[in-house]
């Protein structure tokens, strides 16, 4: 035998001086047969001072667990956690599966007290020959304090004490140990430890673990699949079977071993046990961890940042952050993976991740503001046709893009002040084809603004016509007129009570002699939802994602529910639609993207130079906006140089190229949902057949 350190001799007095130290057996528990001191290198004083500086209980944190976000059916958006981990009671793991624990790792466990006495003298005596702290005899209780004390750590420093190769640790993790066992019976510590210690490959606990690498449950594992979890304990890394299968056999194989040896099982259950596959890794079910490796990644971020905005999840963005990774949570959101997949499918046919343009779509519900899908062209990911930024949200969190400028979308907030103000469907403007406005003053909430250069001109079509008319063919020469009769004031008033704002600076948007025809940052979740509150009849509800959620014993957790509320008549909300509805009907811009025999309603969108072009419209069930834009400063037209579906975008116009992605997004989603109608608008809605001309506000 190697003499190292003092060699046997050493490891005998060493050995006596442990049974002779009775100094220490009232420091530590009555209970335990023979006191942990007189250990090489630590004297009695310094082990009774290190034993008397300890608290008497154990004070552990809770659990890790993983955090699962749901679709609206129940499917898994998300799992987020810092240990994926399943907490189950004693009763739901099997037999056999704690009888290899206990095989492995401490025999002895329900025979001796807090510390295995012949377990530990083995290890000193090894330990003493090498020279070295190789062994630790430590008991299942031992180690479950040592992994509480791991788990407990939140520093550096904390984390080298709880694993320091030292004898002091062992005295602590000893009177701890002894705290553990008077206070908790040996099933609830096999529990709470089978419960914590982690099992490789990121697994925590015995139910992950069952479900990870054998898609079964704790209760349901067989005699190999229980031998092969309780070997990984040890070394979770080096016996981990997706990293080393033969090691991960070698290692269950001794488990069984041991567990015949202990007349465990029986010699042909072992033989059985021995012959079987160690695991089918093509059956090893990865959990994934974070959006970036969800099926929804930007859907699920954009729940992540609303959900990091609520106090009952932490005082701090960082109490938040942890929680959410650690406390267990059950959050439902209103995503539907129908119509997400509908949505979906519209960007696979008409874009591609590889096109200069991206492309993004938005569809939510009417009447309670639930998102419902959220999709876009650039898949997520940091490689080549791919992108951080979610091209359909505000810049109010690090993934938004904060949108982009839409165009005549905005004529529809023209539209609603106008027949707010009695301004009929029949009522007359002649609308040239350019119309000179320098000078000219329009009335905003403050006072009045005006362009010393302002010439318009119209891209459709000009003439007298009459509000319907002018909607249906976004002339831009008769809205501007229009804005001059309802004032700027109350149409942007309108825009802001159905949720638009400028998505990069998160400001009011500007009241500017333009504003009909386009004004700020929009976003395809803000259009569409405003263009739902038309659908709504008028009432406005918050875009809402996080439907509920629940914390690790399913008792709720006080999340912002729907908020709604009526911003604009209902009839006049009637009205909008009568109106948008002549958009999609023969000779409207939107007339092309009719379909079925739903009432739909939109209006197109298409900003100067054509640098991003829209569609937004909608059913009484869903709203949907859609956006092809330039994302890459500086901006260019998309007519020049840009490609959507792999091809050159040669009608860089909101019906042409916006709204085929539209459609097809909604068409999916309408399908078997009920047929629902707009209310008809009153009757008085339309005016006189040839009504007086209201004068511009003044």
């Amino acid at each position: 035998m190697r003499a190292v350190g003092g060699g046997f001799g050493g490891a005998v007095r060493s050995v006596i001086g442990f049974l002779g130290l009775s100094v220490l057996a009232g420091a530590l528990a009555a209970g335990l047969v023979v006191p942990f001191a007189g250990l090489a290198g630590v004297g009695t004083g310094k082990a009774l001072e290190t034993v008397q500086g300890l608290p008497v209980e154990l004070e552990t944190v809770p659990l890790a667990l993983r955090t699962r976000i749901l679709a609206d059916d129940g499917s898994l958006v998300a799992t987020l956690y810092e240990q994926n981990r399943v907490p189950v009671a004693l009763s739901q793991v099997s037999p056999i599966m704690r009888r290899a624990i206990v095989a492995i790792e401490d025999a002895r466990f329900y025979e001796h007290g807090a510390a295995d006495l012949k377990g530990t003298l083995r290890a000193l005596v090894n330990n003493q020959v090498e020279g070295t702290v190789e062994q630790g005899g430590s008991s299942i209780t031992q180690q479950y304090v040592k992994q509480s004390l791991l788990d407990k750590a939140t520093t550096a420093e904390e984390r080298r004490q709880a694993t320091a190769v030292t004898y002091q640790r062992k005295l602590t993790e000893l009177r701890y140990a002894i705290a553990v066992e008077s206070q908790l019976s040996k099933d609830q510590i096999l529990e709470r430890y089978l419960n914590l210690v982690n099992f490789g490959d990121g697994t925590y606990g015995v139910q992950a673990a069952a479900q990870h690498y054998f898609r079964t449950s704790a209760l349901k594992l067989t005699l190999p699949q229980a031998a092969l979890l309780a070997g990984l304990v040890k070394n979770p890394t080096g016996y981990d079977p997706t990293n080393n299968l033969q090691r991960a056999k070698e290692r269950r194989d001794l488990v069984i071993n041991r567990m015949l040896e202990l007349r465990l099982i029986s010699g042909s259950q072992a033989s059985a046990a021995l012959k079987a596959p160690v695991i089918d890794l093509t059956k090893v079910q990865k959990v994934r961890n974070g959006c970036a490796s969800s099926r929804y990644p930007f859907y699920c971020e954009y729940v992540v940042a609303k959900l990091l905005e609520n106090p009952m999840l932490g005082k701090s963005v960082r109490e938040r952050t942890d929680y959410l990774k650690t406390g267990g949570l059950l959050i439902r959101t209103s995503l539907d993976p129908r119509i997400q997949a509908a949505a979906q499918a519209s960007i696979r046919e008409h874009s591609r991740s590889t096109d200069s343009a991206i492309a993004a779509i938005t569809i939510i519900e009417p009447g309670t503001g639930l998102v419902k899908a959220m999709v876009q062209s650039k898949p997520h990911g940091r490689g080549k046709n791919q992108t951080s930024y979610n091209y359909n949200v505000e810049k109010s969190y690090p993934g938004g893009y904060g949108g982009f400028q839409n165009g005549s979308t905005m004529k529809a907030f023209t539209l609603a002040a106008a027949l707010e103000k009695g301004i009929g469907f029949n009522y007359r403007i002649n609308s040239p084809e350019q119309i000179d406005l320098s000078g000219k003053k329009f009335r905003t909430c403050t006072g009045t603004t005006e362009d010393p250069n302002y010439k318009p001109r119209n891209s459709t079509r000009s003439g007298n016509l009459t509000l319907t008319e002018a909607t249906r063919y976004s002339t831009n020469t008769y809205f501007l007129q229009l804005s001059q009769r309802t004032g700027l004031c109350r149409p942007a008033q309108i825009a802001a009570n159905l949720g638009m704002y400028n998505a990069q600076t998160l400001k009011p948007l500007d009241q500017v002699i333009s504003f009909t025809l386009g004004v700020g940052y929009v976003t395809p979740l803000m259009l569409a939802n405003a263009y739902a509150t038309f659908a709504a009849r008028g009432k406005y509800c918050r875009p809402h994602l996080v439907t509920s959620v629940q914390d690790k014993t399913r008792q709720p957790i006080q999340t912002p529910g729907t908020d709604c509320r009526q911003v604009l008549g209902p009839e006049v909300a009637d009205s909008v639609n009568r109106v948008l509805s002549a958009v999609m009907e023969p000779g409207g811009t939107g007339a092309r993207l009719n379909f079925g025999p739903w009432d739909l309603a939109g209006k197109t969108g298409t900003i100067q130079d054509n640098e991003a072009v829209w569609y937004a419209g909608y059913a009484p069930n869903l709203a949907a906006a859609a956006v092809v834009a330039d994302a890459n400063l500086p901006y260019t037209n998309l007519q020049y140089g840009h490609t959507l579906d792999g091809r050159d975008i040669t009608d860089p116009t909101g019906s042409g190229t916006a709204g085929p992605l539209w459609r097809t997004a909604m068409e999916g989603a309408l399908n078997d949902m009920p047929l629902e109608r707009f209310h008809p608008p009153p009757a008085s809605a339309a005016g006189p057949p040839d009504p007086v001309e209201t004068p511009p506000t003044r």
